[in-house]
């Protein structure tokens, strides 16, 4: 009985939802010139133009500088003075348009397959470009994301998007751009009401565990490698065929990580197979920086604004690792994975960052510039330059700020978008209640 009441619950509360998403829909297509002028440009590489102006063409950023001429007709103009002008922010791991309520209603979610190797998975074709959480995203300046799915040793292939859809065709900047890894756990960790809460508990040996594990993956990735290098094949085999991509360097293999012994067996993976290996979740990444760096491995780190990974670290460490790896010159992006913001607080640790050794445009880049690169986008996003799209927000204050940051115009493609969600729905419905102008 709890349980249908939880349920009922939950509907009501999509109810809800779904009456507020109707006035939000994707904008028309952006044609003909757009001018953002005197704004302070953050441009997402560390630069930052003061008094800027940024010349958009078709979606198409064509010209950022202090000198440009607007015409005086045929063309729209949005002045920008006093406002901070940045790249749209992108979460570069998440499961966005795949999980809804995750508690409450089993059929609002579509994150994750039974069985261990999922390789063939795709997230792309499960991706709701309807989710409720999507408009609560862009209204933080949050324009584009990686789903990923989940579920398994081997949970598939994830795709980017930008929010700004009809449908996941719509929706997809890069196709099936990596394929995701669980890594086993090499060690044994107890909750604090004595559950078990790492792989191999109980075990004597749970390095041993993780290690045959391992064999097993590589096992799965030896028969991949001699099976796409076959010129025919009497049966095909999907599981086999979906890591093609992995061997021609198409795709990334991202590694969920945390543990050191697990980043180095990543690292084993890059010399074994030559993949491009990025390691997500890396809280215990600080300890090998460098060689993190000499392995040519990037780190989306999952969730700053949380506990060390262990007794034995400081107390601040997950927001002192940012600046250990900038030190170390390891290409890094800084996400938000929590369940409890749905991760609109990306923006938060980025700034949490900055207050613990990076500079602010370190701390930009980390979820702007070198999330576009991490994913394999930024030949089209993530920085404010010439060839890009315009992906783009106008905010008041920093946006790096939870204070003083206000996002009051954004832009995907040059498209300008709606922040309405249903919290500034309300928020509204209740002026109007009480009489507040």
């Amino acid at each position: 009985m709890k349980k249908l009441v939880y349920t009922l619950t939950a509907l009501i509360a999509m109810s809800g939802f779904t009456k507020a998403q109707e006035s939000v829909y994707p904008s028309q297509e952006n044609k003909g010139l757009l001018f953002i002028t005197n704004g302070t440009v953050h441009v997402g590489n560390g630069t930052v133009l003061e008094n800027a102006t940024i010349k958009i063409n078709d979606g198409k950023i064509v010209e950022v500088g202090t000198n440009i001429a607007i015409p005086s007709n045929d063309a729209q103009v949005i002045n920008a003075k006093g406002k901070q002008v940045y790249p749209g922010l992108i979460l570069s791991s998440s499961d966005v348009g795949l999980k809804e309520i995750s508690n409450g209603v089993r059929a609002s979610n579509d994150y994750q397959e039974i069985g261990e190797y999922n390789s063939d998975v795709r997230s792309i074709t499960a991706y709701n470009t309807d989710s409720r959480v999507i408009n609560v995203l862009r209204s933080n300046g949050i324009l584009l994301a990686s789903v990923n799915p989940e579920g398994g040793i081997i949970t598939g292939s994830s795709s980017v998007v930008q929010f700004d859809a009809w449908n996941w065709e719509d929706a997809v900047y890069k196709m099936d751009a990596g394929i995701h890894l669980n890594m086993p756990s090499f060690v044994v960790r107890f909750g604090r009401r004595g559950g078990v809460t790492a792989a191999g508990a109980g075990a004597l040996d749970p390095t041993k565990i993780a290690l045959d594990k391992v064999e097993e993956i590589k096992k799965f990735f030896r028969e991949a490698k001699a099976y796409n290098q076959e010129t025919a094949h009497t049966n095909t085999n999907l599981k086999l065929e979906s890591t093609k991509g992995l061997f021609e360097k198409k795709q990334k293999l991202y590694i969920h990580a945390d543990q050191v012994k697990q980043m180095l067996v990543a690292i084993d993976f890059v010399k074994e197979f030559n993949f491009d290996v990025v390691i997500v979740g890396g809280s215990e990444s600080f300890q090998i920086a460098e060689i993190l760096k000499s392995a040519n491995i990037a780190v989306i780190l999952s969730e700053e604004h949380a506990l060390p990974a262990t007794e034995d670290d400081d107390i601040d460490q997950p927001y002192k690792t940012p600046a250990v790896l900038q030190k170390a010159g390891v290409l890094f992006s800084l996400n938000d994975n929590s369940d409890n913001t749905r991760y609109r607080n990306v923006s938060y640790n980025a700034g949490t960052a900055a207050t613990y050794g990076l500079t602010k445009e370190e701390a930009l880049s980390a979820i702007t510039l070198n999330a576009a690169k991490i994913l394999g986008v930024d030949d089209k996003t993530g920085s404010i330059e010439i060839g890009k799209d315009a992906n783009i927000i106008i905010t008041a204050g920093d946006i790096l700020d939870m204070k003083s940051s206000t996002v009051e115009q954004a832009f995907i493609q040059g498209r300008k978008i709606s922040l309405e969600n249903k919290q500034t729905q309300l928020y509204e419905r209740y002026k109007y209640k009480y009489g507040i102008k």
